[in-house]
């Protein structure tokens, strides 16, 4: 039986699927399927995350549609000889951590075999920078088996970056709106619904006490509603009054 020659689909840098096909692959699938099989050099499921240093290049710069999701193969480079920070300077500006790491953890094991740290893009210099919506999820290898392979090749270097732009506006509006309708529908079932009168003001409140009271404590001048409805066709009558021709 022949097998099928493997298909590069990278090609001069730049991530390029037939139409109809999208790459969307979980943590998981990026650490072990991906990472873990180039950090120890055994054949990838395709030829489809290219190699780059993602802090030679602006975000915007990099390789592929600045619009979509984009992977690629890097390496940390340490900030100073003897210590474990990265490098993560570009020509406009920095990545900066940003929460805490993430364990990636394999659905059958349930083994932590990865971390995911998520970076934000800011212009300028460090600590003046101004934040921008670009970000970056980067995925190391953990575990026994890293230890052992960075020792032997010296490969403690490799990541996987996910870069994309976040996107605002109507999304965003929506979920806002929701959140303030869900808070007024939770304080009407706990309250009622709330009615304002704008009139009230205008006229005498029907409401404060029985008609039989007395309003002499009070000075308040109490009204029946039989009263009320009489007073209102009476003062209803005489407005209409003047319009009436006489036979």
């Amino acid at each position: 039986m022949r097998w099928m020659e493997r298909v590069s689909f990278v090609k001069n840098g730049v991530l390029r699927l037939p139409p109809g096909f999208r790459f969307h692959p979980t943590d998981e699938e990026l650490v072990v399927q991906y990472l873990k099989r180039k950090v120890f050099s055994c054949p990838l499921p395709a030829s489809i995350i290219p190699e780059g240093d993602v802090c030679k290049s602006d975000p915007w710069d990099l390789p592929g549609d600045s619009g979509q999701e984009r992977y690629f193969f890097s390496t940390r480079e340490a900030k100073y000889p003897n210590g474990n920070r990265s490098n993560r300077a570009t020509g406009s500006g920095y990545w900066k951590a940003t929460g805490i790491d993430k364990q990636i953890v394999t659905s059958r094991s349930n083994q932590v075999v990865g971390m995911k740290k998520t970076l934000v893009f800011y212009k300028g210099k460090p600590p003046r920078g101004s934040r921008t919506d670009w970000i970056m999820h980067e995925y190391r290898l953990i575990g026994p088996e890293q230890k052992q392979i960075s020792t032997e090749t010296g490969s403690e270097n490799w990541v996987l970056c996910r870069i994309f732009l976040k996107k605002r506006g109507n999304q965003n509006e929506d979920e806002i709106a929701q959140a303030k309708h869900y808070e007024l529908v939770q304080t009407e079932r706990k309250t009622g619904p709330v009615f304002y009168d704008f009139l009230a003001s205008k006229r005498t409140d029907l409401n404060l006490a029985p008609a039989s009271s007395s309003s002499g404590a009070s000075g308040v001048t109490v009204v029946s509603c039989h009263e009320a409805d009489e007073h209102e066709e009476s003062s209803s009558c005489n407005s209409l009054s003047p319009l009436r021709v006489r036979p």
